[in-house]
């Protein structure tokens, strides 16, 4: 039966109705369809059914089969009137199939308080054309409980409340209209609950403190336009959780302390409007949580205090929108930004996490990982292919920034050196000149031994030959003072220097013909000679008053070299800290 009505009219004839089935019913419902342009769009035939004789059948206890018949002003409410029974006594039902049914009301289709033994009870493809539907605390034992294709007119369904046995609870493809559609504190069994691809529209969608069983959760490509979705305090088992391609609309979509079970959750592909979305406090015992390529609009998006130390969560290419997002003392197993564009600020203050993956992103704000009030403990951070546009809030010593890149297991030492080079960039941007020196050294080291890894895996005589560079760098720029970045260093490179140098004059002189000799009449010993002549070399003074001869001369040139070369290098190291 066709869902675009936007009106109907009902004409009863005393003319005898007979299904498809053989069922009979004394007379025919004759439902004119009208579309929104106010014209007849179709009619439809249901068998009329008194609603006395409905209620006469539960208090007999026999089956109610409604399929493919009209009920107007069903009311348990109003069975409890006429029977004098409490106001929420429960009613037994036996069983109740009402198939393509078409249902209306002047105020409410009531099955509330209701016991429906076990067995299958079925709405599939039935019609609430009319006042609300409530099913609020009523229990239905073991068997499958369908609402599939169904529609709901008044957009107010009331399923609060309710216990379902084992069995599937089945509301696909259905449609229900602007409305609050309350699911609170419902108890399904073990089973499939499936909302695939129904549509809410707009309104309340509220599943807070309701319990799910093992089996499987399925929200796939439903679609929701605005207003509030809330699973708030709600509870899964062992089951697996599809939101796959799921529309949230411009809804206020709260998760918060959702206790989402040790199942798989599939966020992939779901679209989240303009509304907040919160998982703040969320829990799962293990499994992964995915929203793969997944679009979310301007509103915040707070992923707080989520308790999952055991749970791997992806984001790779999502679209995060506008509106800031927040993991802030959030403990993952992993969790994984790669590929995404980070155009807002992301608060990323884990409180523990054995990854944090936000390789190949694009970050265009802030992304803070510097601990405030509470240590940051992640284990492995992946920088690789990080194209920085805004800037990194992080912390060389607190952030354990060499150990985070060093222990990564899938990326090469260039992709290292990469995101050590990274850092340094960050830290000269925010200021951060200790830490910049830091991350430089690790990215010269690592750019070093990736040269080294890369000639030696050549082979031959590339492969021998490439340690003399690789060695020689080695001594001159990372030894003697870590690439100008610690002008002591260079200082004790230079003393050092100079007494290596002095040593080596006193034992030529004492061990061969070379000397250091005297211009003047001033006579010194081997040691005050080689020592004076070591310091006026090293220091390029030359006096004229004591020169080399024989072997010496070549290590005197060799040491003014050097003593030019580390004066030098002794200045760039002291001038980029003072300018800075």
């Amino acid at each position: 039966m066709t869902t675009g009505y936007s009106d109907y009219r009902v004409e009863i004839k005393n003319v005898k109705f007979t299904t498809d089935d053989g069922r009979t019913c004394p007379r025919t419902a004759i439902i004119t369809l009208i579309n929104p342009e106010g014209k007849e769009s179709g009619t439809e035939l249901f068998g009329a059914v008194d609603v006395n004789i409905l209620y006469d059948l539960i208090n007999e206890g026999k089956d109610i089969v409604l399929d493919n018949m009209y009920v107007s002003d069903f009311s348990l409410s109003s069975f409890r009137r006429h029977n004098n029974i409490e106001k929420k006594a429960i009613v037994p039902i036996k069983s109740l199939s009402a198939k393509n049914a078409f249902f209306e009301s002047k105020v409410c289709n009531d099955f509330s308080h209701a016991r429906f033994a076990d067995g299958e009870v079925s709405f599939d493809g039935t019609h609430f054309a009319k006042g609300r539907v409530a099913f609020t605390g009523s229990v239905f034992g073991k068997g499958d409980v369908i609402f599939s294709n169904t529609y709901f007119a008044d957009g107010n369904i009331e399923f609060n409340g309710c216990s379902f046995g084992e069995g599937d609870f089945l509301f696909k493809n259905s449609i229900v209209k602007d409305g609050i559609k309350d699911f609170q504190d419902i108890q399904f069994g073990n089973g499939e609950v499936s909302f695939a691809n129904t549509e809410f529209n707009s309104g309340e969608l509220l599943f807070i403190n309701t319990r799910f069983n093992s089996g499987k959760f399925n929200f796939k490509v439903t679609r929701i336009t605005g207003g509030k979705v809330d699973f708030h305090y709600s509870v899964f088992g062992d089951c697996d959780i599809m939101f796959e391609r799921t529309e949230f609309g411009n809804s206020r979509v709260d998760f918060r302390t959702v206790d989402f079970g040790s199942g798989r959750i599939n966020f992939n592909r779901s679209v989240f409007g303009n509304g907040e979305v919160n998982f703040e406090g969320a829990s799962c015992k293990a499994g992964k949580i995915q929203f793969k390529k997944a679009e979310f609009g301007s509103g915040l998006k707070s992923f707080n205090l989520m308790e999952m130390e055991n749970t791997e969560i992806s984001f790779d290419r999502t679209g995060f929108g506008e509106g800031d997002v927040s993991f802030y003392e959030s403990g993952f197993s992993s969790l994984s930004l790669k590929s995404c564009h980070l155009n807002t600020y992301f608060d990323l203050r884990l409180s523990k996490a054995q990854l944090l993956d936000i390789s190949d992103t694009i970050v265009r704000d802030i992304v803070d990982l510097e601990p405030y009030d509470f240590p940051v403990d992640i284990k492995v951070v992946d920088l690789s292919g990080m194209r920085l546009v805004g800037k990194l809030y992080i912390d060389w010593k607190r952030n354990r920034c060499k150990e985070v890149i060093m222990r990564q297991e899938g990326t090469t030492l260039r992709q290292k050196a990469e995101q050590f080079r990274i850092l340094k960039e960050n830290f000269r941007e925010t200021g951060k000149y200790s830490d910049e020196d830091e991350a430089y050294v690790m990215f010269k080291r690592f750019e070093s031994k990736s040269w080294l890894t890369e000639q030696k895996e050549k082979g031959g005589l590339t492969k021998i030959l490439s340690y003399v560079p690789h060695g020689f760098k080695w001594l001159v720029f990372d030894a003697m003072g870590l690439y100008a970045t610690n002008p002591a260093r260079v200082l004790v490179s230079m003393a050092t220097g100079y007494l290596l140098f002095s040593i080596i004059y006193v034992l030529m002189i004492v061990f061969t013909n070379a000397d250091i000799v005297s211009s003047t009449s001033d006579h010194l010993g081997v040691v005050a000679r080689s020592f004076y002549h070591s310091a006026i070399t090293f220091f390029t003074i030359g006096y004229g008053d004591h020169y080399p001869f024989g072997a010496a001369r070549v290590i005197s040139s060799i040491e003014g070299f050097m003593g030019v070369f580390l004066m030098s290098y002794f200045t760039v190291a002291f001038v980029r800290k003072v300018l800075r």
